[in-house]
């Protein structure tokens, strides 16, 4: 599978299953979310530990691969000898080989292996390098089982050996490590043998956070010994490495912020100064395409609902993809390069002051993606409040569904001009926006902070990647990846509402539709006034007797105060199934409205739109109160699904929708006052 890995913890946040061969063997691999233990603490650590330890309806898998960063080893063995001792077949993948050279870090993987008593492998996934190796390894295993270690890691004289041989009796077959957890996180667990499992608990007293800590420091002192035995380390005292030179500039409390603000401000003027050239071309070439097909073809209903739907709405598709292969371009620059860590480390502080912590930035951050995946990733805060209020505010990011609406709003109203030269206007209205979304976001945590009682301590520990050259090839792979799931997944809801509003623009009730018909008749006949005019007069009022128009219009009372017309109240109501269907549906609105020849490229048809009584629709006031709109509005039903799913609850939707609405309607109509 062509997964994206990123180097902080929550990326991954459920497991994904895949198959491979093995000679003539098919084997399907589980990938887990990482874990630095079997003592998970964060919900995505939960979904690992209970495919492990086979609490998982009862499946157990027949042989763990564990992956281990041969740079930072000891930490690693912790969980590697975890999974040893549960008498599961384990092979040891190790990674990064090549950053524990550059720091001097030698491992003898005989002799890793004999202190372990399973085989390990060395791999280096971003070079498709030991793959094959570590194939042939678990080949192997399946002729003849991996034996684990002789010498367990624990002493088995020093744990409740009562309290285990009780619990083997109710599960034959368990080693001694898995009754272990079995007591432990009995409760947590979809157990057989729950009430006799809890007798056994309390018969023998048995204390869970004695136990664990106790494990925890004999196998740290095992591990110093395999270490001695199989690894040689530097000394510590020498040169510091480039990694922590470069964070002491990254990193410092002034400079940090500085350098911070400095990428997010290149990253939109990239997204806006790279993307231009390539948008401007797919435009043209559509309004180019269309006027062809206007000429070429009879003036009936297919050729209107070819025009001016189908051409229309994969014109409103295409024109944004180079805008958002460069916004992930980059977003994958600073996740490979290991910055995107430092994001969170440099926002720690923040956080804090507004009830979340520093964990809360990646969910926020990859909200800026989409909210779907962020608001899951957010099941890597331990802390059930601050994880609440992240999954509350994380729908206020920009996300990628609204940049092209933010596209052609700010290239509607803000003039093209450069400031000193260099810096787009336009680039920096982009900016203000996803920066408005943050703020808005700590301003809104900070007050539901107060009325979301949990009470929890919440700490931050974060591991700091090393710093690496980006992977290119990477970077191109999510781009295309990312390009090809906005054209075919939001494309085909954008290409099929966009024929559906066709059909709601183009048709409606008898009665007015025919009143439309006969006024047009007349004035043709009367000739009164010039043929271009009762021409378009008859489109006007024909989509505003459609299906379409009279729903824009029974909802305008509600939204005139914001600046918003029929036409835009439609777009609000058909891109609460996908953001970006706003552009789809603005482009059939104006196309099916149209007399005007079909070469004019839907800014265009937009700038030149006037209200009834003459006057400019998509005015400087209308064009920022509905970018605010939209940067603040709950406007996609996947993010209230998925919000009921990690919450398991309607009421925090359902509040996340009405705060969102409420909250963007304020805004809007305050802008609009202001700027009107």
């Amino acid at each position: 599978m062509s997964q994206q890995v990123g180097n902080f913890p929550g990326v991954t946040v459920d497991k994904t299953t895949g198959q491979f061969q093995l000679g003539e063997l098919t084997a399907e691999a589980i990938d887990l979310p990482g874990t630095y233990s079997l003592y998970p603490t964060r919900m995505d650590e939960w979904v690992s530990y209970r495919v492990v330890i086979g609490g998982e309806d009862g499946f157990q898998p027949d042989l763990i691969i564990a992956v281990a960063d041969a740079s930072n080893l000891k930490r690693n063995l912790l969980l590697c000898s975890q999974l040893i001792d549960l008498n599961v077949p384990v092979v040891i993948a190790l990674t990064m080989m090549d950053l524990a050279r550059k720091k001097g870090i030698q491992i003898d993987i005989p002799a890793l292996e004999r202190e372990l008593g399973v085989p390990a492998v060395a791999v280096n996934p971003r070079k498709n390098k030991g793959i094959s190796e570590l194939k042939k390894t678990i080949q192997l295993w399946t002729k003849q089982p991996v034996k684990t270690a002789a010498r367990p890691i624990i002493p088995a004289t020093s744990l409740a050996l009562v309290a285990v041989a009780q619990t083997q009796a109710l599960f034959p077959d368990i080693a001694d490590y898995k009754a272990i957890h079995y007591l432990i996180h009995h409760k947590s667990l979809s157990l057989a043998h729950q009430e006799d499992l809890l007798a056994v608990v309390e018969k023998n007293k048995f204390n869970a956070t004695k136990t664990q800590a106790e494990e925890i420091l004999q196998r740290y002192t095992r591990i110093r010994e395999i270490m001695q035995v199989a690894v040689s380390e530097p000394d510590p005292l020498k040169k510091k490495m480039i990694t922590e030179r470069l964070d002491n500039l990254f990193l410092h409390r002034r400079w940090g912020n500085l350098i911070l603000l400095t990428v997010l401000f290149l990253m939109f003027q990239a997204v806006f100064w790279l993307a231009k050239y390539p948008m401007d071309w797919i435009e043209g070439w559509f309004g180019l395409f269309s006027g062809w097909l206007g000429e070429t073809l009879p003036v009936n209903a297919w050729s209107d609902l070819l025009i001016n739907g189908v051409v229309a709405g994969l014109g409103g598709i295409l024109v944004f993809v180079p805008q958002i292969m460069i916004l992930f371009g980059i977003i994958t620059l600073l996740e490979d390069s290991g910055y995107m860590a430092r994001i969170s480390f440099l926002t720690d502080r923040l956080m804090r002051s507004v009830g979340l912590n520093g964990k809360s930035v990646m969910p926020m951050i990859s909200g800026f993606a989409c909210a779907v995946p962020a608001i899951m990733s957010a099941r890597n805060i331990e802390n059930r409040k601050e994880r609440l209020l992240t999954i509350l505010i994380t729908p206020l990011m920009s996300c990628s569904a609204r940049l092209p609406v933010y596209s052609i709003l700010t290239g509607l109203v803000i003039p093209e001009k450069y400031l000193f030269g260099l810096l787009s206007l336009q680039g920096l209205v982009m900016m203000g926006l996803y920066v408005f979304g943050v703020v808005m976001a700590l301003i809104v945590a900070n007050i539901a902070k107060w009325f979301i009682r949990i009470q929890e301590k919440s700490f931050f520990i974060l591991e700091l990647p090393e710093y690496r050259m980006p992977r290119w090839g990477n970077m191109v792979t999510v781009m295309l990846n990312k390009a090809k799931i906005f054209l075919f997944d939001a494309g085909k809801v954008i290409m099929i509402i966009s024929l559906l509003l066709w059909g709601l623009s183009s048709f409606g009730p008898a009665n007015h539709m025919q009143a439309v018909e006969q006024r047009y008749l007349d004035a043709k006949a009367a000739s009164v006034k010039p043929a271009e005019q009762i021409e378009r007069e008859y489109h006007s009022e024909k989509l505003e007797s459609s299906y379409a128009g009279l729903l824009g219009h029974a909802i305008e009372p509600a939204i005139a105060p914001l600046g918003f017309d029929w036409k835009i109240g439609i777009a609000l109501i058909t891109s609460f199934a996908a953001r970006e269907v706003f552009v789809g549906t603005m482009a059939t609105l104006y196309s099916v409205g149209e007399d005007e020849p079909n070469s004019r490229v839907l800014k265009d048809k937009m700038r030149s739109a006037t209200r009834p009584d003459g006057s400019i629709v998509f005015t400087l006031a209308t064009g920022v109160s509905l970018l605010i709109f939209y940067a603040l509005a709950m406007q996609c039903m996947s993010t209230l699904a998925v919000v009921r799913r990690e919450t398991r609850s309607w009421k925090w939707p359902m509040v996340q929708l009405v705060y969102m609405t409420g909250l963007a309607w304020i805004m809007s109509w305050v802008a609009y006052l202001l700027l009107r």
